[in-house]
């Protein structure tokens, strides 16, 4: 298993991983769906090395974005040293694995290396099961939020709270 940033040519994947998703959020109840995000929003993620991807056996088995800002979402905390992870996208063929639990591990690193206090990432809605399966890979669940200004932010963002979690990188 390694990690590394994804290419141009993983684009396709990328965006099969994200339809999965999607149609899996879509069959649980109360649960907000991701919609089709913008193809040159991650084409810009790869560019700028911002895009990864967890390899097993050659396969693509999860993929994710980063940032170090997200002021949008995480407002007055976004002056915090931070690294922010988005749209975990699990390979189905690999459901069950823990992928966040591996992604909790390099991140920690990242954040290190680049000088950075806290991992975080949120979610939309109460999503009860994520909740639980972020607060489990050690994650403090810091509550839902009403954001102020979600323009720009892609679809879902319009549709309910933002539970934000956060880890220390010690």
């Amino acid at each position: 298993m390694h990690i590394q940033n994804s290419k141009p040519t993983d684009i396709d994947e990328i965006f099969r991983l994200y339809r999965i998703a999607s149609d899996y959020q879509d069959s649980k109840q109360h649960v907000v769906v991701w919609p089709e995000f913008e193809r040159d929003m991650v084409a810009t993620e790869i560019a700028e090395n911002r895009q990864w991807k967890l390899i097993l056996d050659g396969t693509i088995t999860c993929v994710w974005a980063t940032t170090f800002s997200d002021e949008q979402i995480w407002e007055e905390r976004n002056h915090d040293a931070a690294v922010y992870i988005h749209r975990i996208a699990t390979n189905p063929d690999f459901r069950g694995q823990n992928f966040v639990e591996k992604i909790v591990t390099w991140a920690k690193q990242y954040a290190r290396n680049n000088n950075k206090d806290f991992v975080r990432l949120d979610t939309i809605g109460n999503n009860a099961k994520l909740i639980e399966h972020y607060t489990k890979n050690g994650f403090n669940f810091l509550g839902m939020f009403d954001m102020k200004n979600t323009e720009g932010l892609p679809e879902h963002y319009q549709n309910g709270q933002a539970a934000l979690f956060e880890l220390r990188v010690d």
